[in-house]
């Protein structure tokens, strides 16, 4: 069975090539595509040296519009045409840890997609204060209750998807093309009947490079599940 993860990137030289070095070790089925938007520090240089040395590595550099909904789908897109089984979505600051992505495939044997929840019993938050933590609950609690999300971790961007998954989903209908995608893939896999499980993960604050997510981002977020919930598809 083949795995790729995809990794959208943005500005991670710092972290990129250690969370390369650490899936390779877990499995030899599994695959890399790192979807780097043009990194200005270089990033994409640094997997494509990677790449280099290594088949199982692989570069998607996007030179046009940049947005981490467009770089997720864009990974998705590429994951399908290279006939993969199972389809690995995290982030690219070491914020989750490899080490998940066993967990992942086992639970995904008896469903169709896997959530890495923080908020599911033994998961958590390391490296964030007070007020992060809290924002991040209530904005999960918030969105479940919009979407009619049972999943205690509806905006966790560690996923596991079946295939099959992404092929009933059709691609060029999505609209988000900044994190929302995250809630927008999640809709239309309830509304597909998908069998939806979790695992609880520990999230590790990054400790290098700068977030991406902003409050203008997390604000427009919130109005965005308002026009999900009305528009319904």
């Amino acid at each position: 069975m083949k795995t790729v993860v995809v990794i959208p990137t943005y500005n991670e030289r710092e972290n990129i090539g250690p969370l390369l070095d650490e899936i390779v070790k877990i499995q030899e089925n599994i695959e890399v595509l790192v979807v780097d938007d043009d990194s200005p520090d270089g990033t994409w240089r640094i997997v494509e040296d990677y790449s280099k040395k290594n088949p199982r590595i692989h570069l998607l550099r996007r030179t046009s519009e940049r947005g981490r909904g467009l770089a997720g789908i864009a990974g998705f897109k590429y994951a399908l045409e290279n006939k993969a089984d199972y389809v690995i979505e995290m982030d690219g600051d070491l914020s989750h840890d490899p080490q998940h992505i066993p967990e992942f495939l086992k639970k995904i044997e008896n469903c169709d997609v896997v959530i890495g929840s923080r908020f599911a019993p033994s998961g958590g938050e390391v490296g964030r204060g007070f007020l992060r933590r809290l924002i991040t609950r209530l904005a999960a609690i918030y969105v479940r209750a919009l979407l009619g999300f049972r999943v205690t971790d509806p905006t966790s961007g560690y996923r596991c998807y079946r295939g099959k998954v992404l092929e009933a989903i059709d691609m060029r209908s999505l609209k988000a093309k900044d994190p929302f995608l995250l809630s927008e893939m999640l809709f239309r896999c309830y509304k597909k009947s998908f069998r939806i499980k979790e695992i609880p993960i520990i999230f590790r604050d990054r400790k290098s490079g700068t977030s991406k997510i902003g409050w203008k981002i997390l604000i427009t977020y919130l109005f965005k599940v308002i026009k999900l919930r009305v528009r319904g598809k």
